[in-house]
């Protein structure tokens, strides 16, 4: 019974210590260290939540950059890609509707030009990101939507992007909400 008693302590000492103190140890050190990162990297305009900088949205109208194509329709609540093989003849007729999609909307580019991460659904399916060759490829068409110059948009994209993972992996990407947000306050 003696060996039941402890046990049961021992359990008990451990729900506290790693059920409750050190997770609220974590959140509240998080939050004077990274306040915006344990918050959800929110980002607001002139004081209301238009979003979060690491989870994507869908933007449609021409005047806007557009992000990835989504397996899940950017619902935020969802995450996931299509888990479609390459060998597989949906995957090739996903790829061939977003590529005949970003041509009509962004008509002076070349198909030969266009990186695979305009096309291509990310893994999560909420990527918020696109490479700076995907967003200056929709230069043009933001510019003309705004009524600015294309150098005041390749201005915007060059402002903030983001470089490679430690200098080496990677390529360098733009955050689209971050991208259109600064569009909007133009």
């Amino acid at each position: 019974m003696n060996d039941v008693k402890r046990g049961l302590r021992l359990t008990l000492i451990f729900v506290i210590i790693l059920g409750i103190i050190y997770p609220l140890a974590m959140t509240g050190i998080s939050n004077l260290i990274f306040p915006g990162k344990a918050k959800g990297s929110l980002v607001y305009d002139k004081n209301q939540l238009i979003g979060s900088s690491l989870i994507g949205q869908k933007f449609t109208e021409d005047k806007w950059f557009q992000g990835r194509p989504s397996a899940v329709e950017y619902d935020a609540s969802k995450s996931g890609g299509t888990n479609l093989a390459m060998s597989n003849p949906e995957f090739k007729k996903a790829l061939d509707r977003n590529l005949k999609d970003f041509l009509s909307k962004n008509p002076t580019v070349k198909q030969e030009e266009i990186p695979a991460d305009i096309i291509t659904a990310s893994a999560s399916g909420l990527d918020p990101e696109i490479t700076v060759a995907s967003a200056k490829l929709q230069a043009e068409r933001v510019a003309k939507a705004n009524g600015i110059s294309i150098e005041e948009v390749n201005k915007i994209i060059d402002s903030n992007k983001s470089g490679k993972f430690l200098g080496v992996f990677g390529q360098e990407r733009v955050n689209v909400l971050i991208l259109n947000l600064k569009l909007l306050n133009k």
